[in-house]
């Protein structure tokens, strides 16, 4: 996410840290490269424009200037600023104090509608909702199955009438909500290949009838200019409430995201970050621009871990941890709560610096697999005692896992380090671990 344009922004900073003396001349020609950087990221032209006079009038003060470390204080002041284009703050959904709530989700076809109707309804029942799927897509074929597969995924029931047309199904999914306790009603609609005016009078009747406490106009991140463009026709006809930018764990340019909500001036509500159902998060302005400037997003990673890894697990892994017990075992148990967090890309978006890392080096989650396969293929026993893979059992492993000879003894030796790390933790001498730390290459 964003991987392009915050490696160009930090060799924008990284040029300005060296400065010796930070002078209104290179504060300027620092704005002027951020400004290309943004426009070569898609961002809209006018939007860039504004986004670079607004830090400028700030960064050129005496202020900055003036201070100890202007630098720093220039990359805090286009954060600044950064936060506010994206919105400044998270925007829920809005609920109705009647229920039940309804929700109306909009957007071009292939956007990501359907999928993302299941991944919001995912979202609300994890909240404690009991929310209903609406297929009142009549046109694309295999919409409604898709829909219903979706739902039987998820335990979640969808409203289906093969017989109805649009608006008559969305208007009578919300007396059967009403009927069978569902507090919140997720309408999906259909959609085109490009703005039509038939499609536009279909999603405008059913606002008409349905009353919507929420329209979500879902756009792909990956269309750049055109998903703001897109958007501005679907708000002059919907005037809807948020949108939602699905795929962005694909674009790493970024610029529809820096654009939309200044254009439409409407916020972000929801980010698609994957295809697992679970992959959809709620819009941060604040954690999106550190992310993007390199700064990481630790708390979405703190949340992210909160929410996969068993608290009880955890309490006897750290027991485990303190008597120097950690099998292979309890490793490949690990990797499987990693995998739930999602790519390991993504996972590595969220820390601090990760955009510094060359882009010769590929992290792949392919590795995890690998290492997952040697895992399963030992013995239970071999797991518990690595030290008694003699030769070959290690023959026998690399065969099973599909890997070879040089790769098991890769992964035992890694293994073996991170043990004896382990064991000076456990012996609470902290500089002695740190020293023995290496990140595993795979």
């Amino acid at each position: 996410m964003f991987e392009s344009l915050s490696q160009k922004l930090e060799a924008v900073f990284k040029k300005l840290r060296g400065e010796g003396k930070v002078t209104e001349a290179n504060i300027t020609e620092t704005l002027r490269e951020v400004r290309r950087v943004l426009l070569d990221a898609d961002v809209n032209y006018k939007v860039a424009k504004d986004f670079i006079e607004k830090v400028q009038a700030r960064a050129v003060g005496q202020e900055v200037l003036n201070s100890i470390t202007p630098g720093q204080l220039i990359i805090k002041i286009i954060y600044d600023e950064m936060v506010k284009l994206l919105g400044e703050s998270k925007a829920e959904i809005r609920t109705s104090n009647t229920p039940p709530t309804v929700i109306l989700v909009a957007g071009l076809q292939g956007s990501g509608k359907t999928t993302f109707s299941a991944k919001l309804a995912n979202f609300l029942k994890k909240k404690g909702s009991n929310p209903l799927l609406v297929a009142a897509d009549v046109y694309r074929p295999a919409a409604i199955d898709q829909l219903m597969m979706l739902g039987k995924q998820l335990g979640i029931p969808v409203y289906v009438d093969r017989e109805a047309g649009a608006v008559k199904i969305a208007t009578d999914s919300i007396d059967f909500a009403r009927k069978n306790i569902r507090d919140t009603v997720i309408i999906d609609t259909a959609g085109r290949l490009h703005v039509d005016e038939a499609m536009m009078q279909e999603v405008a009747a059913i606002k008409e009838k349905t009353s919507p406490h929420e329209i979500l106009f879902v756009v792909d991140a990956m269309t750049g200019q055109d998903a703001v463009n897109t958007a501005k026709a679907f708000h002059d006809r919907l005037n809807f409430d948020g949108v939602v930018l699905t795929k962005l764990d694909g674009d790493s340019r970024g610029g529809a995201a820096l654009s939309i909500r200044a254009v439409v001036q409407t916020p972000i509500k929801f980010i698609g970050v994957g295809e697992k159902l679970d992959a959809l998060e709620p819009f941060h302005p604040d954690r999106i621009a550190s992310r993007i400037l390199g700064m990481g997003d630790i708390v979405t990673l703190v949340e992210k871990a909160q929410e996969q890894f068993d608290q009880v697990k955890a309490v006897k892994l750290e027991e485990k941890l303190r008597k120097s017990q950690f099998t292979l075992e309890d490793f490949l148990e690990q990797l499987h709560e990693v995998k739930k967090m999602g790519p390991l890309s993504q996972v590595l978006s969220m820390i601090p610096g990760a955009n510094r890392i060359p882009n010769d080096v590929q992290v792949d989650d392919r590795a995890l697999v690998r290492i997952e396969a040697m895992i399963q293929s030992m013995t239970k026993e071999e797991r518990a005692r690595p030290s008694m893979i003699n030769g070959s059992r290690r023959r026998r492993i690399a065969v099973g896992s599909g890997t070879s000879v040089q790769e098991i003894n890769r992964l035992l030796k890694q293994f073996e380090e991170m043990q004896k790390m382990m064991r000076r933790f456990s012996k609470g001498n902290m500089k002695k671990a740190m020293r023995g730390m290496r990140f595993p290459t795979g």
